[in-house]
């Protein structure tokens, strides 16, 4: 017995010069200065693509003005300066100046609500995870929250009112049925909730902490997407506090990812990765970051977009390339109806993006940003606001647009992975496209993702001169860019 007990004690002893990540054994104190020493988990870094859901009762009357989220519909609407706005003008034409805003819950129905259907088009995109909005601002909730009804004092979930299901989670069944990673957005404040109103710590107390547990408790998400924080201090909301509980004591709390959404404080100094919203992200750094935007100006689907507010799919994949090759991750929203479908344009959009990663995925996943990040042409550059928090200049189809006298454009993004290195072009190449400063090696090759045959190519001083294989149309290997492997780069 003595000899066990002694081969216990080594091994425990042992264990602990491993280091504070073996066996979960790393706690987390209630101090941002403890948080911020946890590394985002691998799985989100590697995954580069996810799709956010914007879904509510909001969805019901699905409105916005041009360029403004439909999510903020019942905010929009309230307050005497609303009354002169366009918002209550066709509220009041639509609805009657009678109608409030709750009473678009019963009209919340989802009766086409298909979550095996969502998941299938989610895997079809290529997206490694997904952020469904649990609740927004309005603070209705797409789970059987308690916490909702008794804050509000009436049924104010899907279960109780509306769908008369568990939204949330039928989907994360079905999604991760599919091997996707599923992950929730979740409001910190309710615009109307009456506790939000008349006592903000109690509101923290007795409905945000055990709102929050209850749902990573039920449904143990594996990405918190925070926000409406702005309001107060990250001490008033107890974020550290939260956070040491889902950090420590949750059963995701080795591979949970969270933003940096925890108090008017937080935004690009706490948390496991930076937000941007609407922008062009960070030019690059060390810190793991997000980019998320809707396909048009609005988040929640809004009836009065038209084709031409929604972007490309060309645009979409430049996007998509741009933010990998700085290190970023793009977290690309889709609004469904109220009637539980997704809109068409926003299911094509996806499935498009889907088709080019089937092909160039091996440059996109699990890559790291290289010593540069693009190769510009000659000529002047465009302005681009990088590391703004939201609605920044960023135009990709400027960026990447044919190239003109005196106006630079991007020839070339990079992305990298162990000694391979991916040149990612926005238009189909010259017939000899010259990289710029690349260090190969005796055994380097260089091929076209897609393409079977072989592809011809020299050194030119520390230049790689590609010479591009000459394809039919029915032979090139996908559409809106174009993927160069070189292996063995130092």
């Amino acid at each position: 017995m003595k000899r066990w007990m002694g081969l216990f004690v080594l091994c425990c002893f042992a264990l602990l010069l491993m280091g504070p990540g073996v066996c979960g054994a790393q706690r987390y104190e209630a101090k941002w200065e403890s948080i911020d020493k946890r590394p985002t988990p691998q799985w989100w870094v590697d995954a580069k693509f996810g799709i956010f859901i914007h879904w509510g009762v909001y969805s019901v009357p699905a409105w916005s003005t041009p360029g403004q989220y439909s999510e903020w519909y019942w905010n929009r609407i309230t307050g005497d300066k609303a009354k002169n706005g366009p918002w209550w003008q066709y509220h009041k034409k639509m609805y009657g100046e009678n109608f409030p805003y709750a009473e678009f819950a019963p009209m919340f129905k989802a009766e086409l609500y298909d979550p095996d259907q969502w998941a299938d088009i989610f895997h079809r995109s290529g997206a490694k995870y997904i952020v469904l909005t649990s609740k927004h601002h309005d603070g209705y909730c797409l789970w059987p929250s308690r916490e909702a009804n008794r804050s509000w004092g009436r049924p104010w979930n899907s279960v109780d009112i509306g769908p008369n299901r568990d939204l949330l989670g039928e989907l994360t069944e079905s999604v991760r049925a599919k091997g996707i990673e599923m992950g929730f957005y979740y409001s910190l404040y309710e615009w109307y909730n009456p506790l939000w109103v008349t006592d903000r710590a109690l509101y923290v107390e007795k409905h945000m902490f055990p709102q929050f547990k209850d749902l990573v408790t039920r449904y143990e998400p594996t990405v918190i997407f925070s926000d409406g924080e702005w309001d107060m201090h990250s001490s008033e909301w107890r974020s550290e506090e939260l956070m040491a509980w889902l950090l420590n004591d949750s059963a995701v709390k080795d591979r949970v990812v969270i933003n940096d959404r925890w108090g008017k404080d937080s935004r690009h100094k706490h948390g496991g990765y930076w937000t941007t919203e609407y922008g062009a992200g960070l030019a690059s750094g060390t810190h793991p970051w997000e980019e998320c935007r809707g396909m048009a100006h609005s988040f929640g689907y809004s009836r009065t977009e038209s084709l031409s507010d929604y972007k490309s799919a060309r645009e979409l994949i430049l996007m998509l390339i741009d933010i990998v090759s700085r290190g970023g991750n793009l977290l690309l929203d889709i609004g469904p109806d109220g009637d539980g479908t997704i809109p068409v344009i926003m299911e094509e959009r996806l499935i498009q993006i889907g088709d080019w990663l089937k092909v160039n995925g091996e440059a996109i996943y699990g890559t790291r940003n290289w010593k540069k990040t693009i190769q510009w042409t000659e000529g002047k550059r465009p302005e681009v606001g990088y590391g703004q928090e939201y609605k920044a200049k960023y135009d990709i189809a400027e960026l990447t647009g044919p190239p003109a006298p005196e106006k630079a454009v991007i020839d070339i993004f990079f992305t990298t992975k162990g000694d391979t290195l991916y040149a990612i072009t926005p238009r189909w190449p010259r017939s000899e496209l010259v990289i710029e400063d690349v260090e190969v090696s005796p055994n380097t090759n260089v091929t076209m993702l897609g393409v079977a045959q072989s592809v011809e190519w020299r050194r030119s001083g520390r230049n790689v001169v590609v010479q591009v294989p000459g394809l039919s149309i029915d032979e090139v290997p996908c559409q809106h860019a174009y993927v160069l492997k070189i292996t063995h780069v130092r």
